[in-house]
């Protein structure tokens, strides 16, 4: 892939998931929105992402001298809200060189544990099995290249009793929700998101096509039950525009 060329045109947004060589093509991505992805998180999805990422920390019952692991952590922001929580201590890996950058510029806040940031890709994780108490990724396991190869990986870095939560975009299953959350997440975001960002890269025409053509609720939950985690569940949020899902390491 040139690097003067955009990630995605329209070829490749017919089905982002299919691309051979997808991992590149997000990591291009990334790196060219990266100085306004936090602006464009917050304007787009009117502030409701943080709301989430404290859900998804609610979520994850987080105890006293756990090790957690945030996943596809990008700028940071929950990773951040992982560290504001009762763990020992709080990873941040990414693929992504300048979205760790970004991550890195952000205090913790007093009295708060300074998290770690590692670069890592998802589906080779640096640590050693069963050393992690939680594994979370928000808004990422749709942009894996593999995201069973990934799931495996959570599982294997999990102790027997760890939790995985995951984060992610979901279409509502209201059909009038749906019809305006589809015109504004496919006509209108990528257009003002890329103005701001300044993006050639096509980043957030990508967006959308990769929530609509990624996994639905029923196979996600069923890709996670056959990785071998069980006490699977989800929760919607927000008329069903972003879910969490749950499940658990066996003991």
């Amino acid at each position: 892939m040139n690097s003067c060329e955009p990630a995605w045109t329209d070829k490749e947004l017919t089905n982002p998931h299919r691309i051979e060589d997808k991992a590149q093509r997000v990591r291009a991505m990334f790196t060219a929105i990266a100085p306004r992805y936090d602006l464009n998180d917050r304007l787009h999805s009117l502030g409701l992402d943080q709301t989430w990422r404290r859900k998804a920390v609610t979520t994850a019952e987080v105890k006293p001298g756990d090790v957690v692991l945030d996943v596809a952590c990008g700028t940071g922001d929950l990773t951040l809200a992982f560290s504001r929580s009762r763990a020992k201590r709080v990873i941040g890996a990414d693929f992504t060189p300048s979205m760790l950058t970004q991550a890195t510029r952000k205090p913790p806040g007093i009295g708060r544990i300074a998290p770690s940031y590692h670069a890592a890709d998802a589906t080779r994780l640096p640590m050693n099995d069963e050393t992690v108490d939680v594994v979370s990724i928000a808004f990422g396991i749709r942009n894996v290249a593999d995201p069973a190869k990934a799931l495996r990986e959570f599982y294997r870095v999990l102790r027997p009793g760890g939790r995985l939560v995951i984060l992610e975009f979901n279409q509502p299953t209201n059909s009038i929700v749906r019809l305006g959350y589809n015109f504004y997440f496919r006509h209108v975001m990528p257009r003002t998101a890329a103005f701001i960002a300044g993006d050639r890269s096509g980043a957030y025409r990508y967006l959308p096509r990769s929530v609509s053509t990624f996994l639905d609720r029923p196979a996600t939950l069923n890709l996670m039950c056959e990785t071998g985690f069980t006490h699977t569940r989800s929760s919607p949020l927000t008329l069903g525009i972003a879910v969490i899902y749950h499940s658990v390491k066996p003991s």
